[in-house]
């Protein structure tokens, strides 16, 4: 179960960001390319499941993952991510939910790249009381192959590794307070799937 608040920012406040105390230290810095899949009809967004291969590294990795719910930022969502072989597409050995499981193999054949999204990710490890944070700056781009679509990606999100679920709010608004001045935190409910399925559907036949 993956709980995690996802806050949009601005370009211009982007330094104010990074200059935070807590951004100081324990940077981690990786390049990810992501392809997410669907069927033609979107079967997979109907059912609110998206699919991802992603390269992180020399990695790939299999994700799969279902909206639960979300609300002003904050979503709780089930997921399940492991290796894999790029194209394989193996729900069989992943996805441990009977019934997910089997509507993904049934929909398997039907699968195709969709978009993508390229960014790179600043990520940090934060103890905030008594809870352990993982905070990740996202900078790239959502695009569609083949095509001039594409939307920007920055954003920030704050992940739950332990309780309490308060803890993410809490963060959040120290990091809205830098020694540089205040930054403009907004909540949002849109997922990186979500952003691509409605680039996608410009161009869909």
């Amino acid at each position: 179960m993956e709980t995690e608040l996802k806050l949009s920012l601005s370009a211009s406040d982007l330094p104010r960001l990074l200059s935070h105390p807590l951004l100081a230290a324990g940077r981690h810095l990786q390049r990810l390319h992501n392809t997410y899949f669907d069927t033609p009809e979107l079967a997979l967004q109907k059912r609110r499941i998206s699919v991802r291969e992603r390269l992180a590294g020399d990695q790939w990795l299999l994700t799969v993952k279902t909206a639960g719910q979300t609300q002003n930022g904050l979503s709780r969502r089930q997921e399940w991510e492991g290796t894999t072989t790029p194209g394989a597409l193996q729900f069989e050995t992943l996805v441990d939910d009977a019934a997910l499981n089997q509507t993904l193999m049934t929909l398997r054949p039907q699968l195709q790249a969709m978009f993508c999204t390229d960014f790179e990710r600043q990520r940090w490890v934060i103890a905030h009381g008594v809870a352990q944070i993982e905070v990740a700056l996202d900078q790239g781009q959502i695009h569609v192959p083949d095509t001039s679509l594409s939307e920007a990606i920055l954003e920030l999100e704050l992940e739950l590794l332990s309780c309490p679920e308060s803890a993410l709010m809490a963060l959040a608004d120290v990091l809205r307070q830098t020694p540089q001045g205040p930054v403009q935190l907004t909540p949002s409910d849109a997922s990186k799937a979500q952003r691509g399925s409605a680039l996608w559907a410009q161009v869909r036949p």
